[in-house]
């Protein structure tokens, strides 16, 4: 029996981020998954993530896992849209819609690049290209909202 995967048995990609990428502290909980992941400044809009595609992004078709490109996505977004809130505040997804356009593949090097459409009081827009050179592998539109802070938990009286 074959298997559909063209990577079997292959070394993940050298982690080589192209120039000015630098490593993205503060990875922790849930994006850890996704490590390592690179950031760049963008002068006036923000910052641009990038990935290098490795075997522990893959499904078993070989290809980047779509949870973990809509992962990416959803960090992206929110790095950029809380950011640019005047002063930077601390947001939820409330939605975030993908369409996945192309694969992508192990070694490619991923770029999330992020533009905040509108910046209401609570709510904040946006659209993220995920792109592996000039491909498009997923479009996504999103809604965030500020955090606001903890509500206490209601007492029950039984």
């Amino acid at each position: 029996m074959t298997s559909d995967s063209s990577t079997d048995g292959a070394p993940d990609a050298p982690d080589d981020p192209p120039e000015g990428f630098l490593p993205m502290s503060g990875g922790s909980g849930f994006a850890s998954h996704l490590a390592p992941i690179y950031l760049r400044a963008v002068a006036g809009s923000g910052v641009v993530l990038g990935v290098r595609i490795g075997r522990h992004h893959l499904n078993l078709r070989g290809i980047a896992h779509g949870g973990m490109l809509a992962t990416l996505t959803d960090i992206a977004l929110g790095m950029n849209i809380g950011r640019a809130r005047r002063p930077p505040q601390p947001i939820v997804t409330v939605s975030l819609n993908c369409d996945y356009l192309d694969a992508a593949r192990l070694g490619d090097w991923l770029e999330a690049h992020v533009t905040v459409r509108k910046q209401g009081r609570r709510l904040a827009f946006g659209e993220c290209l995920l792109k592996a050179g000039e491909r498009v592998v997923l479009r996504a539109s999103a809604v965030f909202s500020t955090a606001g802070e903890p509500h206490p938990r209601a007492e029950s009286d039984g």
